[in-house]
């Protein structure tokens, strides 16, 4: 299994007509778009891909696991991701089609 890279994306909007330089620029807009709401603590909902949410956890106790000593895990935030249904949907189609 392979990751898309940021240049990966890149090449693929410049494949649909932009620049490589006008496709950099888009990428890297979008990019510096989420990032601002991140860092503003908004989430980013992308109607039928997903929705990224900015959650805060509490601190609490924890153990370390080389020692066993008990420790404080400070609080902190944290980004998670709920795939949209559709996007869940079309990899599901994708995965049973693979396997028949």
């Amino acid at each position: 299994m392979t990751a898309l890279t940021k240049n990966d994306l890149i090449n693929a909007v410049a494949a649909h007509g932009l620049s490589k330089r006008q496709s950099a620029s888009v990428v890297e807009s979008l990019f510096d778009i989420i990032f601002r709401c991140f860092e503003k603590s908004e989430d980013v909902k992308i109607v039928g891909f997903g929705h990224f949410r900015i959650r805060r956890k509490a601190s609490r106790r924890g153990r370390n696991p080389q020692t066993g000593d008990s420790i404080e895990i400070t609080a902190r935030k944290v980004l998670t991701f709920k795939p949209s249904k559709g996007l869940k949907q079309r990899i599901n189609q994708q995965t049973t089609q693979q396997t028949t």
